[in-house]
């Protein structure tokens, strides 16, 4: 009697096959896509540490050039919202696909050749197109014959303006203004400056949107809802027609810090 132990086909099923044959080109090639990054961090001193802190580096200064931009309050001209030394995130791509400042945004803009040669931050009262009046028979501003009130961020105590002035904003162009009225050099300033005290929509570096220094200060800068009201330049009909250079009649002083 045969007393060999024969194979069943369950023994042929599991028994655990070839191992697939790796072709020589895929274990080189595997390896060779890991192996850069080694390489560098032995040639730099300090090793993967010093590669690490470069390639952040680097992509903090692509943050930087192209989405945001840390910029510190330098005066007193935007409180009692934003205080000196305070630091706001400047969103660079606010503006870039086709959107358009608007009424009540807080915007960083490059003021050479118009207020100086530094960046300023401003509040946007008026944009292309706007007639922009100071002031009603209350004291405030109006814009495209509608009266705003500016008291949720006006600074305590300040009036809308002692300068008073009657522009139209010409196209691709901003009218703006700092909250503390009385220490801001901001567009009444320059109207008889070239450009008219406007500021070029093409200037503008892009929108405040976060204070994020010191850190109990920390907020959301959002749209007033001000201006909401505030009809589109063409609803104002006659009232700006025909005006195309900006006119003011000063009767006091607006200060002269940032």
């Amino acid at each position: 009697m045969d007393t060999e132990a024969q194979p069943t086909e369950r023994d042929r099923s599991s028994s655990p096959s070839e191992p697939e044959d790796i072709s020589e080109s895929e274990g080189p090639e595997g390896r060779s896509r890991f192996a850069l990054v080694p390489r560098i961090a032995e040639w730099l001193p300090g090793g993967r540490i010093s590669l690490t802190l470069l390639v952040l580096l680097v992509f903090l200064l692509l943050l930087n050039s192209f989405v945001v931009r840390p910029f510190e309050i330098p005066s007193g001209s935007m409180e009692s919202g934003l205080r000196i030394g305070d630091r706001v995130l400047v969103n660079k791509l606010a503006y870039r696909f086709g959107a358009d400042p608007r009424r009540g945004d807080v915007v960083v803009f490059d003021g050479s050749g118009y207020f100086g040669d530094a960046d300023y931050i401003k509040r946007v009262v008026g944009v292309g197109g706007d007639h922009v009046v100071c002031c009603d028979k209350e004291g405030r501003i109006q814009v495209n014959g509608r009266s705003v009130d500016e008291s949720t961020f006006l600074y305590a105590g300040d009036s809308p303006s002692q300068v008073r002035f009657d522009v139209v904003v010409p196209d691709g162009s901003l009218f703006v203004l700092g909250d503390h009225r009385s220490a801001s050099s901001d567009s009444r300033d320059h109207l008889g400056s070239p450009g008219g005290g406007m500021i070029p929509v093409d200037d503008v570096i892009g929108r405040a949107d976060w204070i994020v220094w010191p850190t109990a200060h920390w907020t959301r800068l959002q749209r007033p809802d001000a201006y909401a009201r505030v009809p589109a330049a063409e609803a104002e009909g006659a009232l700006g027609a025909g005006r195309s250079a900006p006119r003011a009649q000063a009767s006091g002083g607006a200060g002269a810090h940032g």
